[in-house]
């Protein structure tokens, strides 16, 4: 009985879908609408939902047969209610979807559960493989908790109005942004996915969380102060075990943050009773809120229903679809005319036979190894806690792509390239007179109460910090716009230094 169900679910969710996506689909006359309006097709709507519930219950309570005439008789009420609405000016067919996915979240936490639902023990899945038995008696259908525990995301949410849109977002003017993602991500795939392998969560959920709020570069940093790959705040990273180790923030970390995202995203999955779009919504909007708008446990409402879709910040409407269709680009690129990438990423390392900054083992690395780019995104990526700018001394040991490990004993060791890299990196802007420093600070907009500082070679923000007696890093790096985590110097550079510093 458990297959018939979602057999059936299944089939009004397709012909819903087909229906709401058509294009060109043409309207039937005004005249033929004259049958229900909006307000009775929604009143049917949950009449027929709580019918469904009921129907559930009662197999749950050991009366199978009535059960199943419940549900059955159910469902034929939503097919026909949904089929209505597509007909019908001014009805919302979302609204009919986030039902649907109601039902099927409730059906899968009925009889059937017991005996299909999948271990939570980590498992190595290929991708597109599928293991749900209800999933394989539809083959594309399932729902987006089928993404969980290692299996795929479904076509339900592909066909989804929001996802839809968001799929041609990063399908257009942000296909670069989503080409850079996965590029960053393989290169920091070995660290990051056995993370999410270890907690039973997918990759694909891993990949699309990553291109929304990075797009691979480690050391992201929001306006708000979201920080990492991850983007996470301070007090919930430190909730997760990220926080200052050695005067580095692990929130910089890719392999430490996807333990902390796994870590957070199990959790939420507790609360919102393996609700994978309210878990996205409160990564995004915070739990606190979700949990106000939508409820929890088996109570919790659908992140489609209107109340919560249209309740919670545009940011999190559109975060939530972003993630989902990047995490379904993920896995099925060839139905979208999408082609990642081939990107060759097995962990080397190189030990310093010259004292080098990244910066400077960029340039004599050049694009050899299959970079167009170069390796500065890569080399920043997989070294996390170095400054890019800061020379490292020799023998210090580097993590490469194990194709650089020849590259840099031919060119970097040594030689020409070396020497034009180290004579780069030395040259230095003109310090300016020091009669000239306050009319430079003048130029910049220095506000009042505030005083210029020339930045001299050697300079970092916490020795200006110290040298000013009262300042903070971080009073110096907002009032100049400094990004973390390094605070990046150039000398020459004029600074302004708060009051705090006189």
């Amino acid at each position: 009985m458990g297959d018939f169900r979602w057999l059936m679910v299944g089939t009004v969710v397709l012909t819903l879908a087909a229906c709401a996506t058509t294009p060109g689909k043409p309207q039937p006359p005004a005249a033929t609408q004259a049958g229900d309006g909006v307000a009775q097709l929604y009143t049917r709507l949950d009449t027929a939902t709580q019918r469904y519930a009921n129907g559930i219950q009662s197999q749950r309570g050991g009366d199978m047969q009535a059960g199943q005439a419940e549900t059955r008789a159910a469902l034929d009420e939503l097919r026909d209610a949904s089929i209505q609405c597509v007909r019908v000016a001014g009805c919302d067919v979302q609204r009919f979807i986030a039902a649907f996915d109601a039902l099927l979240r409730r059906d899968a936490a009925g009889p059937m559960a017991d005996a299909d639902t999948a271990s939570d023990a980590p498992q190595t899945v290929a991708q597109g493989e599928e293991h749900e038995p209800a999933t394989r008696g539809i083959p594309e259908l399932g729902r987006s908790m089928s993404l969980l525990k290692g299996r795929e995301l479904s076509d339900l949410i592909a066909m989804n109005g929001p996802v839809q849109v968001a799929l041609e977002e990063w399908l257009t003017q942000y296909r670069p942004n989503l080409m850079n993602a996965y590029v960053n991500y393989q290169y920091l795939r070995f660290e990051m996915y056995p993370e999410y392998q270890k907690a039973g969560l997918p990759e694909a959920l891993l990949f699309g969380m990553m291109a929304k709020e990075s797009g691979g570069k480690v050391h992201a940093v929001s306006r708000s102060g979201a920080s990492g790959p991850l983007q996470f705040m301070y007090a919930t990273g430190l909730r997760f075990g990220l926080g200052m180790v050695d005067g580095f923030d692990t929130r910089f970390d890719p392999q430490l943050s996807a333990r902390a995202n796994a870590a957070y995203v199990n959790e939420q999955l507790a609360i919102f009773n393996n609700n994978l779009e309210l878990v996205i919504g409160a990564y995004n909007g915070g739990e606190g809120a979700m949990q106000r708008r939508a409820g929890r446990g088996e109570a919790a409402l659908s992140f489609w229903d209107p109340q919560v879709y249209y309740g919670v910040s545009q940011e999190t409407r559109d975060y939530v679809p972003m993630v989902l269709a990047a995490a379904w680009l993920f896995l099925h690129p060839e139905r979208y005319n999408l082609q990642w990438p081939k990107v060759n990423m097995k962990p080397g390392s190189v030990t310093l036979e010259q004292p080098a900054s990244l910066a400077e083992l960029t340039i004599c690395l050049g694009q050899d190894g299959g970079a167009p780019d170069g390796w500065f995104r890569v080399l920043r990526n997989l070294n996390p806690q170095l400054d890019p700018q800061q020379p490292e001394p020799i023998g210090a040991k580097l993590v490469v792509p194990q194709q650089l490990e020849k590259v840099y004993a031919r060119d970097c060791a040594g030689g020409r390239w070396q020497r034009l890299a180290s004579e780069l990196h030395a040259a230095t802007l003109p310090t300016p007179p020091a009669g000239m420093q306050r009319q430079l600070a003048s130029r910049k907009g220095g506000a009042t109460g505030s005083r210029a500082y020339v930045v001299k070679k050697g300079d970092t923000v916490a020795a200006i910090a110290r040298k000013s007696g009262h300042c903070s890093i971080r009073d110096i790096a907002d009032r100049n716009a400094l990004r973390a985590p390094h605070y990046r110097l150039k000398p020459g550079q004029v600074l302004q230094l708060p009051s705090c510093a006189r």
